[in-house]
């Protein structure tokens, strides 16, 4: 099963992700600084998440085709802190604000069902084989 948010990005694309500058590589953090600007004294935001129309400067995407941040591990808190909805079994109002703002609809509980692929073999015709040394009458 494919994770959702690999075919989303809405909420890159939808909210101000802002953190403390300490969260920055700058200040020890993680969170490359090259990518963020200034928010008040001790705030920055991700490139692109202050515009009126958001979208994070990290995020490579297609909303709603495909999605990937290309900084996924060492996003910000507050992106780690966005849970997609009914991936651990409730809703995520701000995962479903976000996709239904781009034309997505919600995810329920039926997006987090494994697919079971199902291989049909036909017998009929199938060349004899032996079990235990036997060869069964054709």
């Amino acid at each position: 099963m494919r994770h959702p948010c690999m075919s989303c990005g809405a909420c890159c694309s939808q909210y101000r992700v802002s953190m403390h500058w300490m969260e920055t590589d700058a200040s020890g953090g993680v969170v490359p600084h090259a990518l963020t600007e200034a928010f008040g004294p001790h705030q920055v935001v991700m490139r692109g998440t202050w515009e009126s129309q958001p979208r994070c400067i990290a995020l490579d995407a297609e909303i709603g085709m495909s999605s990937r941040c290309s900084i996924h591990a060492v996003r910000p808190q507050a992106c780690r802190d966005v849970q997609a909805s009914w991936e651990f079994g409730e809703a995520s109002p701000q995962c479903d604000r976000a996709r239904i703002a781009h034309g997505l609809p919600a995810l329920g509980e039926a997006n987090w069902m494994p697919t079971i692929d199902m291989v049909l073999v036909d017998a009929i015709g199938a060349a004899p084989s032996s079990f235990d040394g036997v060869t069964p009458a054709v």
